[in-house]
């Protein structure tokens, strides 16, 4: 087969997906700038994928529905989760990842191959278990029984470490003798050359905690602490329900996470490809 004519081939198939994922969003956003009667008019024709005609019509939706519900506070909330658990995870991962790469003591392998077992163990087998800990706690109810079940996940020590791993001893070796510690060297050495860790970390921890549904549906009773998922049932299922209005604040929801990935993108390929540590 031509050169030419199997690029050609690959670059229709791979235009032809994209299209397939991106037709979902085209329609959520379309639809969250028409007026509810016109939703499902032309489905027929091109015009199923495109605004109102009336571009006072386009924002209108927005402003009923922020007018309906407390948007603002359910973002607030969703952006104090989301960035919490991001800083969390990233550090507390991190420490771990780092213990299991470059320190020796009693254990190390069974425990480091007991946390590749959970790996395979579905969230919801444990869920049960962690609201059974939170209730001990006395934190129901609160945003830091939103926050700590989430900040330690055994993927990101696994890909903490791989990463640790790759950096040099000898480089390690030259800054104790300069009388680094180990927190020195945690800090300002081994952290800062594995920035597509850092990256891959930040921004699938970052995805999952907006995401959430189920554990802050579980934990929280106050609608004020609700973050932005929760809220989008609440919004879906309270009387009327109007289409546009849902499709707007799902697209409110998506948002942030284009805005994550477009600009970690380059990271986290080097990241989930283990592509190196930063190291020239």
């Amino acid at each position: 087969m031509n050169k030419k004519l199997k690029i050609s081939i690959e670059y229709f198939f791979l235009i032809l997906l994209a299209c397939i994922f991106l037709f979902p969003m085209l329609w959520m956003v379309v639809s969250s700038m028409k007026p509810e009667g016109e939703i499902y008019l032309d489905m027929d024709n091109i015009q199923a994928l495109l605004p109102s005609l009336d571009v006072s019509q386009w924002f209108l939706t927005y402003k009923e529905l922020f007018s309906r519900f407390s948007i603002p506070q359910y973002v607030i909330n969703s952006v104090i989760y989301a960035v919490t658990i991001t800083i969390g995870s990233i550090i507390v991962n991190a420490m771990a990842g780092f213990a299991f790469a470059k320190f020796e003591f009693r254990g190390k392998k069974l425990l480091f191959g007991l946390l590749l077992v959970l790996l395979i163990v579905p969230v919801e087998t444990i869920i049960i278990t962690q609201f059974t800990v939170a209730h001990t706690l006395g934190i129901l109810n609160s945003r830091i029984a939103v926050v700590l079940p989430m900040i330690g996940n055994m993927f990101f020590i696994y890909l903490f470490r791989n990463f640790f791993k790759a950096v040099p001893e000898e480089i390690i070796e030259s800054v104790k003798l300069d009388g680094a510690n180990n927190w020195t060297i945690f800090w300002k050495i081994v952290l800062p050359m594995s920035k597509p860790a850092v990256a891959t970390v930040g921004t699938l921890s970052f995805i999952a905690s907006w995401n959430d549904y189920l554990w802050p549906l579980m934990v929280l009773t106050d609608t004020e602490k609700f973050p932005l998922q929760v809220a989008i049932t609440n919004i879906n299922t309270t009387e009327p329900v109007y289409t546009n209005q849902v499709m707007a604040i799902l697209t409110i929801s998506t948002i942030p996470l284009i805005i994550v990935y477009i600009v970690a993108q380059k990271y986290i390929l080097q990241g989930l490809g283990g592509s190196g540590t930063g190291i020239k």
